[in-house]
């Protein structure tokens, strides 16, 4: 089973990063360009059929070590 894992900033947290990219987007042109925040994309292959248990598993990774839950938060999907 494949899945994806997104990483992003919680509102409210500053995206310094996300800032930069909207600056260099509005410098190229796109002016209608608004808020812009930067995450990151895991993909992942686990060997577990059972998309629960599947779930579960990558909840504990992200909870553990792919996500900062202080500051950041996370989705996960299954593919």
């Amino acid at each position: 089973m494949k899945a994806r894992v997104f990483v992003t900033l919680k509102n409210g947290v500053l995206d310094p990063q996300g800032k930069a990219i909207g600056n260099a987007l509005h410098n190229l042109g796109f002016a209608s360009v608004g808020d812009v925040r930067q995450g990151k994309v895991i993909e992942i292959e686990l060997g577990e059929s059972d998309s629960t248990r599947a779930k579960a598993q990558l909840k504990d990774m992200c909870e553990k070590l792919l996500a900062n839950t202080v500051i950041e938060k996370y989705e996960i999907e299954l593919r």
